[in-house]
């Protein structure tokens, strides 16, 4: 992104987002190989340590 200093804060959040949006176009996210909060019970059992168990 280029320098952004000389700009009014609008037009500095105008510029942000749209090299946001050139990035996402750019190198889009990969789909995930597992479904959201499937590993959510594991994490909250690991954290529970050695105590609880």
């Amino acid at each position: 992104m280029a320098n952004t200093s000389t700009l009014s804060r609008e037009e500095r959040k105008k510029s942000k987002r749209a090299a946001r949006k050139q990035r996402k176009i750019a190198k889009p996210l990969a789909k995930r190989d597992y479904a959201r909060g499937s590993k959510k019970r594991k994490v909250k059992k690991m954290v529970r340590g050695q105590a609880k168990r």
